[in-house]
């Protein structure tokens, strides 16, 4: 059996996992899905918030709770952080599995990768130190596929969604390549595997190195948020890639 951490992406929190960590644990498996800092029930937790204080938080977790052989598991813009303790304390983590995402590079944040007109909407946005969920609209437009959520769904997601920590997002992932030899996993969602494979083959940077041995790809074809809209197959795809 197998020891899970499940980061969520942005604006979510620890709940987001209930559907994909029933039947991990069902099955026998440890599951630790994660409420980053300034998130979901942690909301009330004063600034600063950014990078740092996210990765210190797995940090603390893998120590708290004595972790070792984990399947980190980053969703969307969790790959920062979970890129930064996988960094800082690979001797505790078995495979790091990016869920409809994937690894920073040194020095990147996710404000980096975002076209200069997004940016400015999202600064624009910005109460109190935090960014608040943009409409689905928004969000689409900018490839979180929603496919896969009915109406009910999305207005679950909507209400129990909180306002992510600015930080967090602009800060820049240092890395010492400590990771880098950790076996991975990319399971891509909202777009087909074998465009990734294609961009793997044309160089990408943003899917360097992801053709070496140490690398899994799979596919599960559906939205942006699989914990939502497939979560039993999300569990399935996480137990097979900890089984490798």
């Amino acid at each position: 059996m197998s020891t899970f951490v499940l980061v969520p992406g942005f604006w979510l929190g620890a709940w987001a996992w209930d559907e994909v960590a029933a039947p991990l644990r069902a099955a026998g498996h440890t599951v630790h899905p994660v409420t980053l800092p300034g998130l979901a029930e942690r909301a009330g937790e004063a600034e600063p918030i950014g990078l740092a204080e996210h990765i210190a938080a797995l940090a603390d977790l893998l120590v708290r709770e004595d972790l070792w052989e984990v399947v980190l598991v980053a969703h969307s813009g969790a790959c920062v952080p979970v890129g930064g303790i996988a960094d800082r304390m690979p001797e505790r983590i078995r495979r790091v599995v990016y869920l409809d995402s994937g690894p920073m590079t040194d020095g990147g944040s996710v404000y980096d990768l975002w076209e200069p007109d997004r940016r400015a909407a999202a600064d624009a946005s910005v109460v109190d130190g935090r960014l608040p969920m943009p409409s689905w609209a928004d969000l689409a437009a900018d490839g979180a596929d929603v496919a896969g959520l009915d109406e009910a769904a999305l207005a679950r997601i909507r209400e129990r969604a909180t306002p992510h920590p600015a930080g967090a997002y602009r800060d820049r992932l240092r890395l010492t390549g400590a990771s880098a030899a950790l076996p991975q996993a990319l399971v891509t969602c909202s777009f087909p595997l074998a465009q990734v494979q294609a961009m793997i083959t044309a160089g990408h940077p943003w899917f360097a190195g992801l053709d070496g041995p140490n690398w899994e790809l799979r596919e599960l074809p559906t939205g942006h948020w699989p914990m939502f809209s497939r979560p039993a197959d999300t569990a399935a795809v996480l137990a097979e890639l900890a089984a490798l």
